[in-house]
């Protein structure tokens, strides 16, 4: 993420992957509260490992294990108050997080936003958008230094999904949150700003490294848009497995997506596969981060890439399921950089990419999620101010 979460665990098989994503549910539980609040992912990154299980004979491993001498294996769920069982080693905050501490009041995290609420500086401002927008900034950054705390690793900050297509917006916008950080002494360098993929997002994601600023780009659903951020040298590209899945589950006409179907891949997979190999064949920076893995055989199918996210439910069955010494089947990596070498890209495949060819190659399989996912961040982000604008100034301050 790289997030600085730690290096893939092995150091011979490593590779390099991560912060954020959506597909899964972070739950947040209050102290004083008997109900749990789920909300979408927040990319909290747990390194997972699997724990002493007196039903498992001695000297048998599990199947945690042996996936973890491939991939760092991250649960898609974390509870914040169980740190022993999930000891999460990084974080994001975004708005369905703003919206989950709110919605639970006795939460760690609820001050964090009353002081936002309450800052002088925002409530001054004449502009009733701007004034809001102030309070949002504050609030992400007032949890987004708590987590700081806590976590060991880097905590991710959902930029403002409404400037998706303002290069100069989204920097303005990472450069305001960086001051605040820094007025909360959380340096940059525990930091990554989780940016869309579009053209946009991806020069100024281009533009923030060369600052020596970290970002996280989320929503790519397409090889061009992998390969654009890999060339502007974002630390970290997400995608989203199980999304191209169920779209190429109900749409056609996609070259990319129809391509992989007609060789008797997923699509998801075969995307994963194909990032990976361009990033190590052709030198690139970047961490590749496998999110929305619905089974263990897509965890299995991806065993090398830098990070995969999986269901806990997933991680859960992998915990609880012994390997013996002997056993036959044999947790292969499949994903590796001598792999990746002998990988053959097509002539148009290695083009310096820029806004029109990332244009013409993204095909409606990118084009319609990464505007769902937009739609998405969008709307959560409204609901935040929304929800603002009807409880400040906070009673309680």
């Amino acid at each position: 993420m790289p997030l600085t979460l730690r290096s893939p665990p092995s150091s011979t098989l490593s590779s390099s992957s991560s912060l954020s994503l959506h597909d899964g549910k972070l739950k947040l539980l209050a102290r004083s509260a008997s109900s749990k609040l789920n909300f979408r992912y927040l990319l909290s990154f747990p390194r997972i490992r699997a724990a002493t299980n007196s039903s498992l004979d001695a000297g048998l491993r599990t199947e945690l294990d042996s996936v973890s001498n491939f991939s760092e294996i991250v649960p898609d769920t974390v509870i914040f108050d169980d740190f022993e069982k999930f000891p999460p080693t990084a974080a994001t905050v975004s708005s369905s997080l703003l919206l989950g501490i709110c919605g639970l009041p006795d939460t760690i995290f609820r001050n964090a936003v009353d002081m936002a609420l309450a800052d002088s500086g925002c409530s001054t401002l004449e502009n009733s958008e701007m004034r809001l927008s102030c309070f949002v900034n504050k609030a992400l950054v007032n949890v987004g230094g708590d987590l700081a705390k806590l976590v060991p690793g880097r905590v991710s900050t959902e930029v403002d999904a409404r400037l998706a297509y303002d290069t100069h917006g989204i920097i303005l916008k990472v450069h305001e949150l960086l001051k605040l950080y820094s007025e909360v002494n959380v340096p940059p360098e525990k930091l990554l700003f989780k940016i869309p993929s579009t053209w946009q997002g991806i020069e100024a994601s281009r533009l923030l490294e060369l600052e020596g600023i970290q970002t996280h780009l989320t929503f790519v659903y397409s090889f061009a848009q992998a390969a654009a951020a890999a060339q502007a040298g974002a630390s970290v590209i997400q995608i989203f497995v199980g999304r191209l899945r169920d779209w190429a589950r109900n749409h056609s006409s996609d070259a990319e997506v129809d391509a992989a179907v007609k060789r008797g891949e997923d699509p998801g997979l075969a995307l994963v596969t194909k990032v990976y190999n361009y990033i190590h064949k052709y030198g690139h920076k970047s961490k590749l981060m496998a999110a929305a893995v619905r089974n263990k055989q897509d965890l299995f199918s991806l065993l090398g890439v830098d990070y995969i996210i999986a269901p806990l439910k997933v991680l859960q069955s992998l915990k609880e399921s012994a390997v013996s010494p002997d056993e036959k089947y044999s947790f292969v990596r499949r994903l590796s950089p001598q792999t990746a070498a002998t990988y053959q890209f097509s002539k148009e495949e290695l083009l310096k990419w820029d806004q029109l060819s990332l244009a013409s190659a993204m095909g409606p399989a990118s084009g319609e999620l990464l505007a769902a996912g937009l739609d998405g961040y969008v709307n959560q982000s409204k609901r935040v101010e929304e929800l603002f604008a009807k409880i400040w100034p906070p009673p309680n301050v």
